[in-house]
């Protein structure tokens, strides 16, 4: 395929439009992936800070004894929880907060 004088004449100049077209789409490219990596950071150090979820064991509260413990417990267990319900502080809580 010959290309004549007057097909040269556009097609040049348009080989570097079509280049600076396709650097742009690259480096563009290159952008929206750094600004992704960067969101993707910062979401992960914000759930590396924060507690998405808390053990059900964790919980310090004395009252939530099952009732098929309390049946299975002897007298002396029973008169120690209500001394150290007795020995609760009477404005301080039992619960620690660890969100951020």
């Amino acid at each position: 395929m010959s290309l004549k004088g007057i097909e040269l004449q556009i097609a040049i100049p348009r080989t570097f439009d079509a280049g600076k077209i396709t650097e742009q789409k690259q480096q563009q490219h290159q952008i929206d992936h750094g600004h992704a990596q960067t969101l993707n950071e910062k979401e992960l150090l914000k759930s590396r800070e924060t507690v998405m979820q808390s053990d059900k064991l964790a919980k310090t509260d004395p009252d939530s004894k099952s009732s098929q413990q309390e049946k299975e417990s002897s007298p002396r267990n029973r008169q120690q929880r209500e001394e150290e319900k007795k020995a609760m502080h009477p404005y301080k809580g039992s619960f620690v907060d660890f969100t951020g």
